[in-house]
């Protein structure tokens, strides 16, 4: 990587990690920063369908998956975040978060034997675009810090969404949970090659 480039994502890493001064107009600053980085996530149906997947997947696995996988996505989307933020090229993202939908509805629908190291690092291959989105798109005059935070937020409670629907489902009996859980899987799936063959 050429020696602007990493200047250009320290800067960027510094911005989403430290605290500006507030700005004095409501709606800009912190404030504005954490609204603006919290509704990022939950207003993109390829977002949520993807990180809820995250949260059913997490819950398959269960014991420390539940909360490795989840941690692995936030973490690694907060450094694609900084890649955004820096102005970085990564090509075709949104061809990235349009696959992360498919192939995790996929890992859920199939319900195959998935390890917890392969699932944390298919979520955070995947997580690597979504941040770049979240973080291409940050507002001028938001809060880097409260805006990194409201899209972590968000994510950490759709992954907590998902987990939450899987353990629910894994109680019903032992025919009727699973093909729940498959069929949502299959429908994210198939929303996922709508959204692939729309920015292809």
């Amino acid at each position: 990587m050429a020696r602007k480039s990493i200047v250009s994502l320290i800067a960027a890493t510094a911005a989403l990690m430290t605290p500006a001064a507030a700005f004095a107009h409501t709606g800009l600053g912190e404030t504005g920063g954490l609204v603006h980085g919290f509704m990022h996530p939950v207003g993109g149906i390829d977002h949520v369908l993807a990180m809820v997947m995250v949260g059913v997947l997490a819950a398959e696995i269960g014991g420390r998956a539940l909360w490795l996988v989840p941690a692995t996505f936030v973490a690694v989307m907060a450094l694609g975040g900084a890649l955004g933020v820096a102005g970085l090229p990564l090509p075709f993202f949104e061809i990235g978060i349009a696959l992360s939908v498919v192939v995790l509805g996929g890992m859920v629908a199939l319900s195959r034997e998935t390890s917890m190291l392969a699932a944390a690092g298919i979520v955070g291959l995947f997580a690597v675009f979504h941040g770049y989105a979240h973080g291409a798109e940050m507002p001028a005059d938001a809060d880097g810090l409260a805006y990194a935070g409201g899209f972590m937020a968000a994510t950490a409670l759709l992954h907590a969404a998902g987990i939450g629907l899987g353990m629910a489902v894994a109680r019903l009996n032992t025919v009727t949970g699973p093909l729940l859980v498959r069929s949502a899987g299959a429908l994210a799936a198939v929303a996922g090659l709508g959204l692939l063959a729309g920015t292809l």
